[in-house]
């Protein structure tokens, strides 16, 4: 009886134990590299859906169409990274470390990115919908023409991101920063959390589109903003 009980407690314990991240493990779907330093690997079309690579150094990785869905990325550095048409749909990108990423066209649906740092990163065409960005930078971010449906925005930092022509319906913008945030040619009119101060501190023209209560300011449009050297 002792046996079976010390076996049992064994069985509960080892569960219970974190899997421990290895490092030499070749990429594949549920693969532990957290921790590890992965920069500048080529890993396009990869099966990474699952991963742990929490904290993991992925500076300048290609992840081009490569599969991370429900991978976890919580504090990774991405920095320079390549995840245009990348699965990332449920993954969770809290706190990474992305400047000047390439998200373009890469599927976050239902992803989280809270507090994620994201200034000049190229989300265009991406999908965010139902994403969680709160409190997020996305300074200087490129997201023209993504689908931002119901993506939760509350007090991310948006001075001068690019939103034209992006998908808006129920993306909720409570307390947003905004600053010469590009907002041209967008249809907000069903999202929600704006304010008139956040309207005035943007720019928009003719084709913007704003909920019901808001107007556009004499400022519209703004003048052509100059790109600072990196």
């Amino acid at each position: 009886m002792k046996t079976m009980i010390g076996i049992a407690a064994a069985f509960l314990l080892a569960a219970a134990t974190p899997a421990v991240a290895d490092c030499d493990d070749k990429p594949k779907a549920g693969v532990n590299w957290s921790e590890c330093p992965k920069g500048h690997l080529i890993l396009r079309g990869m099966n990474l859906a699952g991963a742990k690579l929490a904290s993991a150094d992925l500076s300048a990785t290609d992840f081009m169409d490569a599969d991370l869905s429900k991978a976890d990325l919580t504090g990774a550095t991405v920095a320079r990274g390549r995840f245009r048409k990348a699965k990332l749909a449920g993954a969770t990108l809290d706190k990474i470390y992305a400047y000047r990423t390439n998200f373009l066209s890469a599927d976050l649906s239902g992803a989280t990115l809270a507090k994620a740092e994201l200034d000049r990163a190229l989300m265009a065409e991406s999908i965010l919908t139902g994403a969680d960005l709160t409190k997020a930078s996305l300074a200087r971010a490129d997201l023209r023409g993504a689908d931002m449906r119901d993506a939760k925005l509350v007090q991310a930092y948006l001075a001068r991101t690019n939103f034209s022509g992006a998908a808006m319906a129920g993306a909720d913008f409570t307390k947003a920063y905004f600053l010469l945030t590009r907002i041209e040619g967008t249809d907000l009119s069903a999202a929600v959390g704006l304010e008139q101060e956040q309207i005035e501190e943007s720019c928009g023209n003719a084709e913007t589109k704003l909920p019901s209560g808001l107007t556009a300011p004499a400022s519209w449009p703004c003048a052509p903003l100059e790109e600072e050297a990196d």
